[in-house]
């Protein structure tokens, strides 16, 4: 005879079920433990340090911007000011030459004429003011923090009189020499955090499904750019951390858009591509070794390879254990780099503007999480011990 049983202890449970929110539709973010912060009492230690630092941050965004490629002070060789526009900056002046031209590399040196371009510096801020507002709204449910991220999106991509143009035809120019580069699509990564940004604002009334699709169209034509394009391909196949940085873009926005295969075979292409040809069966990223900022450059590379593989756990790709037969694989590269950082032994590599090993916190944090190696939440805990931004208390809790 049938028992009622299961049916009563299912009904049991769906009082809690419903206090627990469905996670938001994030991809570097942890949806999941977002929606356990939301659903914790206003008691909890952990939701008050979140909350803190997330409403401190959106305060900060509050006042910036809004931002737009239209706002520069130049206009691209296209004529159009929409379209997105920087100039590579380890290039400067050639003091051989009366009118410097063409510029001349000085790597690691940052040329200050860049700042006569605001594109680069507001397509950061952009980002990562969005993200932080999208957050504190999610978190909080009050509505100026979304409607601002909502007016901070609708600028950039969406306003007829401000968007940007779909593309980065005008990305690193190098002054007599060219007008644009494929090593440019770098400085687009700005756009991954909107992605996330996107679906903290679900829900709210700020931002419209006319919004969303909006932005998604923009995300399309973009992402079909980047597959397309001459710089696109370019950019495709360079082998150290532009290509990185590629894939982890190309991943992103084809997750966020629905493109599934497209992710997948991006993923899978990168053990090969990627972790088989930029790290050494000891660890050393010799194409980021090679550069006078050795250290910046290989966490930089790590940092990406890492989110490459926290989007591949999202779909079955696993890149955290992929492993050549010699050893190649993003633990080995990390690694390498943790006694550096520790001070345990002397960088011995270039470093302009110098050694600060706490800039490897980021990668240890995510490897404590995937690894539950206990000598990496021991290195994160030390090399985090006196931070509370955002970032590290998110991390810290995963």
């Amino acid at each position: 005879m049938p028992t009622l049983r299961p049916l009563l202890l299912l009904l049991a449970t769906l009082p809690a079920l419903a206090q627990t929110p469905a996670p938001p539709r994030v991809f570097l973010l942890d949806g999941n433990m977002l929606a356990a912060i939301k659903a914790a009492p206003a008691t909890d230690p952990h939701k008050q340090e979140v909350l803190k630092a997330a409403t401190a941050a959106a305060d900060k965004a509050l006042t910036e911007g809004p931002f737009s490629v239209t706002q520069k002070g130049v206009t691209p060789p296209s004529g159009d000011k929409h379209d997105y526009m920087s100039q590579a900056p380890y290039f400067w002046p050639d003091p051989a030459k009366p009118n410097g031209l063409p510029y001349i590399r000085r790597d690691g040196e940052r040329n200050p004429e860049l700042k006569k371009i605001s594109d680069h510096d507001q397509f950061g801020r952009l980002g990562e003011a969005s993200r932080s507002l999208a957050l504190a709204w999610y978190l909080t449910g009050n509505p100026e923090y979304a409607n601002r991220a909502a007016l901070l999106l609708r600028t950039w991509f969406l306003s007829p009189a401000t968007r940007m143009n779909p593309n980065l035809e005008f990305g690193q120019g190098i002054p007599g020499i060219n007008t644009g580069r494929g090593i440019g699509i770098i400085e687009s990564r700005s756009l991954i955090p909107i992605v996330d940004a996107a679906g903290l604002l679900a829900g709210s009334p700020a931002w419209t499904p006319a919004d969303q699709k909006g932005l998604t169209d923009w995300y399309a034509a973009f992402l079909d750019w980047m597959l397309t394009s001459k710089k696109g391909r370019d950019e495709d196949a360079a082998k150290n951390n532009h290509g990185t940085w590629y894939d982890l873009q190309v991943t992103d926005y084809a997750l966020f858009l629905g493109r599934r295969s497209l992710a997948v075979d991006t993923l899978n292409r990168a053990k090969t591509r990627r972790i088989a040809v930029q790290i050494e069966p000891d660890g050393r990223q010799l194409l980021e070794l090679a550069r006078t900022k050795a250290w910046g450059y290989s966490i930089g590379n790590l940092d990406g390879l890492m989110e490459l593989a926290q989007l591949g756990q999202q779909v079955g790709v696993d890149l955290w254990g992929a492993s050549t037969p010699h050893g190649r694989s993003i633990r080995a590269a990390l690694d390498f780099l943790l006694p550096y950082a520790l001070n345990q032994k002397p960088w011995d590599y270039q470093q302009l503007e110098g050694f600060h090993g706490e800039a490897l916190l980021s990668c240890l944090q995510l490897a404590a999480s995937h690894y539950n190696d206990p000598k990496y939440t021991a290195a994160s805990q030390k090399l985090g011990a006196n931070r509370n931004d955002l970032a590290t208390i998110l991390r810290s809790g995963s």
